[in-house]
């Protein structure tokens, strides 16, 4: 956050604060003012403890707390607003899961693609019920499951359930088919290029692609990626298995190919992640759950400053009476 964390939507209401200061005059020449006769009290010993227990800091405890008060009531007069973590109610979220036949790999137990399924669920229940999100399957070619919706988060956990395997990876096609799926995009022509737009502007929109392998049929995963980010999407890719050469369990199909992966989230202005185990996994769909599907927005916490103010005024009455005049006749 850039800034400071704390504004108010009537700034001219805290020229109040000025009594502040003035209260601390007042009361510094009130606590020094000579009595004009002598007190007398019969037994020194009261006197003695009175002195002691009401001296020092805790004379000053009561004050200092019921300045604090004031000033808290005065800020919330002034309607405070300070960031918040929200949910995002406006962006739309497609999944896009690798189910090729390298997903059987057992390198991330139980194996790839039961992890990745897991993972995804992992999303659904750490994002907010309110998000719009759709599900796409690929593998040699693309498929749309589930559309975004806001309603459908029974359909999305039984379409992950219901992914099997399908032979050879077309990333690019399924990237494709997530960015078709969002609202206000297009599906670019056989020669790549787009149709017209919808008039206005386009709501937010996200791709979370999962793949273990490399691109080896379909449309071309970097010029997807120039689309999505033509359309104003954000792509973030996520890879899952082990570095090869690691004797981590059974792997079929070729290596993990990282670098279109991260080439696909740089040219969308995401991010690229790599998850070598089932709870890696989830931890990254976890981060970007938060990501996605929370944002900070300025609130209004008039009622929280106010009743901290309130509180403490209560406090400081109690204080004086505890602390700073404790004896009883």
């Amino acid at each position: 956050m850039n800034g400071l964390p704390l504004s108010f939507t009537r700034p001219s209401v805290l020229v109040a604060l000025l009594v502040i200061p003035a209260g601390v005059l007042l009361y510094r020449m009130l606590t020094r003012r000579r009595p004009r006769q002598a007190l007398i009290f019969p037994d020194l010993e009261i006197a003695v403890a009175a002195a002691a227990r009401g001296g020092g800091f805790r004379r000053h405890l009561a004050a200092a707390i019921f300045l604090a008060g004031l000033a808290a009531l005065i800020a919330a007069v002034a309607r405070p607003e300070m960031p918040l973590l929200v949910p995002s109610d406006r962006a739309t979220v497609v999944l896009a899961i690798d189910s090729s036949g390298s997903m059987r790999s057992q390198d991330v137990l139980p194996n790839r693609l039961t992890a990745a399924k897991e993972a995804a669920k992992t999303f659904l229940r750490t994002v907010p019920p309110g998000m719009r999100i759709g599900l796409v399957a690929f593998a040699g070619y693309a498929t749309l499951l589930v559309p975004p919706g806001t309603d459908n988060r029974d359909r999305l956990v039984e379409a992950i359930d219901g992914l099997y395997y399908i032979r050879r990876t077309a990333i690019g096609d399924g990237l494709m088919e997530a960015v078709a799926a969002l609202p206000g995009r297009v599906r670019p022509g056989p020669n790549g290029t787009l149709p017209p737009a919808p008039p206005g502007p386009k709501p937010p929109g996200v791709v979370i692609l999962l793949s273990d392998g490399r691109s080896n049929t379909g449309m071309d995963s970097h010029l997807a990626a120039t689309i999505a980010r033509q359309q104003e999407v954000i792509v973030y890719t996520v890879g899952v298995g082990q570095p090869m050469g690691l004797n981590t369990g059974w792997t079929i199909g070729g290596p993990l190919d990282e670098e279109e992966l991260q080439w696909i989230a740089r040219e969308a202005g995401g991010r690229y992640f790599r998850a070598a185990s089932a709870e890696g996994l989830r931890e990254v769909y976890r981060r970007l759950a938060r990501t996605v599907g929370w944002e900070w927005k300025p609130q209004e916490v008039t009622s929280l400053v106010g009743a901290l103010g309130g509180l403490m005024i209560i406090i400081a009455v109690l204080t004086s009476g505890l602390l700073t005049h404790p004896l009883r006749v």
